[in-house]
């Protein structure tokens, strides 16, 4: 096989290739290897293109042995770090034996990995507090306490707490998962909207009456629908009129806002863009783009503290994303902050 050949048949191999043949010269690269490694591979001893003593291990003993090999070729693209599997195999060219180098880019799976480890050191952290709570108490009140009924009922009012904490985690950890596995299908039912809000506002209503928040419902519609799931929606709103409540203070109002688009620009089509809005005391820009993280938290302590598990707004942006809808986040120190959630809809009725 020529030279010609060799670097045709490498660059219809669809990962970044070098061929290394005899005397561990490099006998052609593809554009995809040139653009990993740099220019001018062609001829150069595999040692100064590679560098990295994994790769340059795998590749000598198949040159030795005839034996395939896979390791890792670790890379960065700006401020990026790039991770490579790296499958040296034998093979056999008219200059005598060689090593075929492939490099596939499994960046994605080490970050989806890190990211499921990461979950998991997550649950973990936020179970173990007020499990450690909870078995700190029972020890006392099967000791100390035993016979102490006041410090008894002060020790039982605050494992209901942590229990109740436990138990919110578990609920939404559960419905994340569900909505997770539903993510892929898009819901196909009619939902209406006008009704959905006024029962998601007359559930809510309880709690905003006793953080002193009213709730404002404001539309210029007299009917509209959405393609979705009633469930679902009902829970992305009572997740979002609830913060609003939480975060905006006493003695303020929260206000829902519905408008329809002929064309809105997110959509590019007809919408319905769902607005909640507070006016408590903002977010500072570097937080919004991470507030849809799971666990991710503004005010660790005071986020616990209200009741948040820190998975409320990833569960509202997998079921925004499953009803092929986006969602907006604008906020400024000091004047509140809106959540606009925007569905694709049918057309909409104005009001007389």
């Amino acid at each position: 096989m020529n030279q010609g050949n060799i670097a045709t048949l490498l660059q219809a191999i669809p990962l970044a290739s070098v061929l290394v043949g005899r005397g561990e010269r490099i006998l052609g690269a593809n554009d995809r290897a040139l653009a990993l490694l740099g220019p001018g591979l062609t001829g150069r001893h595999f040692i100064t293109a590679i560098r990295q003593p994994t790769v340059l291990d795998a590749v000598e003993a198949s040159l030795r042995d005839r034996e395939t090999r896979q390791t890792r070729y670790l890379s960065s693209a700006g401020a990026q770090d790039t991770t490579y599997l790296v499958t040296c195999s034998p093979v056999e060219t008219d200059a005598g034996s060689g090593v075929l180098l492939c490099f596939e880019d499994v960046t994605h799976l080490e970050q989806v990995g890190q990211m499921r480890r990461d979950f998991v050191a997550n649950v973990s952290h936020e179970l173990r507090t007020p499990l450690t709570a909870l078995l700190g108490f029972i020890e006392t009140l099967r000791g100390p306490a035993r016979n102490d009924p006041v410090a008894t009922e002060r020790f039982l009012g605050t494992m209901q707490i942590e229990a109740s904490r436990m138990e919110r985690l578990v609920k939404d950890l559960l419905s994340l998962s569900r909505v997770e596995a539903q993510e892929r299908v898009r819901p196909t039912d009619r939902v209406d909207l006008i009704r959905l809000i006024n029962a998601v506002i007359h559930a809510t209503r309880p709690i905003a009456d006793e953080a002193d928040v009213k709730i404002a419902f404001r539309t210029d519609v007299e009917e509209i629908h959405v393609p979705g799931d009633a469930d679902q929606l009902h829970q992305i709103l009572t997740n979002l009129i609830e913060n609003a409540i939480k975060y905006g203070g006493p003695g303020k109002t929260v206000t829902v806002a519905l408008a329809a688009h002929s064309d809105h620009p997110a959509l590019r089509g007809p919408s319905a863009v769902i607005s909640v809005t507070d006016q408590g005391p903002g977010i500072e820009e570097v937080h919004i783009p991470r507030l849809t993280e799971r666990f991710y938290r503004i005010d660790s302590h005071r986020s616990r503290e209200m009741g948040g598990t820190g998975l409320g707004l990833a569960i509202v942006k997998h079921i925004v994303n499953r009803h092929r809808g986006r969602l907006k986040v604008e906020s400024e120190l000091g004047q509140g902050t809106r959540f606009d959630v925007i569905l694709p809809s049918r057309p909409a009725t104005p009001q007389a």
